[in-house]
């Protein structure tokens, strides 16, 4: 189980393994009409850093970016009926843009479909670190947002570098990989302890050797940054944007970097950027223990609940043994390679809690491994990770983990430190939290040094920026929502009293209308508006 600080948004969870992604093909289209004040008019030029959280990076050259700045973009077919790709090139390193080195960036889009006039383009993320922005975009934003902002948005995505089609990140082959998630993370003798460490330490050097050149390149900041060159190739003065999850922390730091480009910017599912890498991870086990108790009241109110009547506490007991028996002797998943064990089971069950109408999935897979088939839960796992029925993997934990070991420094620097926390991330989950603690040691071992730390960001200037907080969400606590709306200039908190991870497009329809109409006419909601 690697599951730290992995941040998706519902749709790239449990509906990953069934995603058809298909690469973009030859053809050339015609660029949409432009939109008023656009690409028509001025667009903002390349900048250096502004003064604030990122002032002790060194300047971008302005005069060098401004190739990158005013590039062409050449949209051909995607091969995905309705969507259009194209590479937008970026510097691999904003601090030496004269290197002639270069990042390419997969881009998509699916144009305004009318009617009404076009408000421009509306970039998408949803979330990881790792997720696939094409990918999102083509499965469910392009075709499954509202029709009143489709019709009036470039839908917009894009795979930030080192993911999946933008110099993607790469560490372990698929068999290695399987070795990597069936590798016990809550050791309980030397042993154990050593294995685990050993998994990091490979892992981390794959890494090194098969992508040695982007791994100092993939920080938030820097997709941040390739954010504001795509917003001005599209033709937009200001960047309309929804991120969910950690998409929050990009459209945030965007936001902080850029405070006078921003235009609609809805952050869904927010991150804190003020907490340390020990504080996110403890905070996400508190996250996920809220979202197993409303799954453990849901369950034991269920006939088919494997995990019997009770209170909470009660089920979660049955849940931990049930761990407890696989570590000690998996069962069968359908796969000799991969019988189900304790990390695999755990990393199964924690991928339903992303979403409520994952439970009654969740329930049935549960009591298929209590009776010797693991192969419902190993299908969630394999979900998790995004690994197909062939053994392959989407670079997704691989660019996660490179993003997350730059952006703040190690939440562990060794073994004796996470034995020190254990404690600590057991209060905040029985259940999960060993797993999670042990998981949060993964950036000890890794090659590049970070370069980013937790501070505020505060986008002063900008205009108004919509902060969407779910009460017992499992991944991003509510209460990081109300952090990220305090901190920043212009932030609004707009809650939802519910389960699952993040709230646009979710059900509530008291949350999709205060979100489209700010999309649509720029009105946010008022500020603590409560759904």
């Amino acid at each position: 189980m690697d599951t730290s600080r992995l941040l998706r948004t519902t749709g790239t969870v449990i509906a990953a393994a069934g995603l058809l992604l298909s690469g973009c093909t030859s053809g050339g289209l015609d660029a949409p009409r432009a939109v008023a004040g656009g690409s028509d008019g001025p667009r903002a030029e390349p900048s250096g850093t502004p003064a604030g959280r990122w002032s002790a990076r060194p300047s971008p050259d302005g005069a060098a970016l401004r190739p990158y700045y005013e590039q062409k973009l050449t949209w051909r077919d995607c091969g995905v009926p309705g969507f259009q790709c194209s590479t937008m090139k970026a510097p691999l390193d904003y601090a030496n843009p004269r290197s002639g080195q270069d990042v390419d960036i997969a881009v998509a889009r699916r144009v305004a479909t009318g009617p009404g006039k076009r408000l421009g383009s509306l970039v998408v993320n949803p979330g990881g670190p790792g997720g696939s922005g094409i990918g999102y975009l083509q499965a469910y934003a392009g075709i499954g947002y509202p029709a009143p902002v489709r019709a009036r948005y470039d839908m917009v995505s894009f795979d930030p570098r080192g993911v999946d089609r933008s110099s993607p990140v790469e560490c372990l082959t698929g068999p290695a990989m399987d070795a990597y998630t069936q590798v016990d993370q809550t050791p309980d003798d030397p042993a154990e302890r050593a294995a685990l460490v050993a998994a990091f330490k490979k892992f981390a050097a794959g890494c090194h050797e098969r992508s040695q050149r982007v791994l100092p390149h993939v920080s938030t900041v820097d997709a941040a940054r390739d954010m504001d060159l795509l917003r001005a190739v599209l033709g937009d003065k200001k960047l309309n944007y929804v991120g969910a999850s950690y998409g929050t922390f990009l459209g945030a730091t965007y936001a902080d970097l850029f405070p006078d480009r921003v235009g609609r910017l809805v952050l869904d599912g927010a991150m804190d950027p003020t907490r340390s890498a020990i504080d996110l991870n403890r905070d996400q086990t508190a996250g996920f223990e809220t979202a197993f108790t409303s799954f453990a009241k849901d369950c034991a109110k269920q006939p088919d609940c494997p995990l019997g009547k009770g209170d909470p506490d009660a089920v979660a007991a049955r849940l931990k043994e049930f761990f407890r028996k696989v570590d000690a002797q998996p069962v069968p998943s359908g796969d000799a390679d991969r019988p189900l064990g304790e990390s695999l089971a755990t990393t199964g069950v924690i991928a339903a809690l992303y979403d409520e109408s994952a439970w009654p999935q969740l329930r049935e897979a549960l009591t298929a491994a209590m009776n010797g088939d693991g192969s419902g839960l190993l299908s969630l796992a394999d979900s998790y990770y995004e690994r197909d029925a062939d053994g392959k993997y989407a670079n997704l934990m691989f660019a996660n983990a490179a993003v997350n070991c730059l952006d703040q420094p190690p939440a562990f620097k060794d073994p004796a430190a996470v034995d020190a926390a254990l404690p600590s991330f057991e209060k905040a989950s029985p259940v999960f939290g060993a797993g999670l603690a042990w998981a949060s040691l993964n950036c000890a071992y890794w090659p590049v040094a970070a370069t980013g730390r937790p501070e505020k960001l505060t986008a002063k200037g900008a205009q108004p920026i919509v902060v969407v907080g779910t009460t017992r969400d499992p991944a991003t606590p509510y209460k990081w929502a109300q952090a990220l709306a305090g901190q920043l200039d212009s932030g609004t908190l707009l809650t939802y009293d519910g389960d699952g991870h993040t709230a646009y497009g979710r059900g509530s329809d008291c949350i999709d209308t205060a979100i489209n109409r700010y999309l649509l006419e720029g009105k946010a909601p008022a500020d603590g508006k409560k759904c």
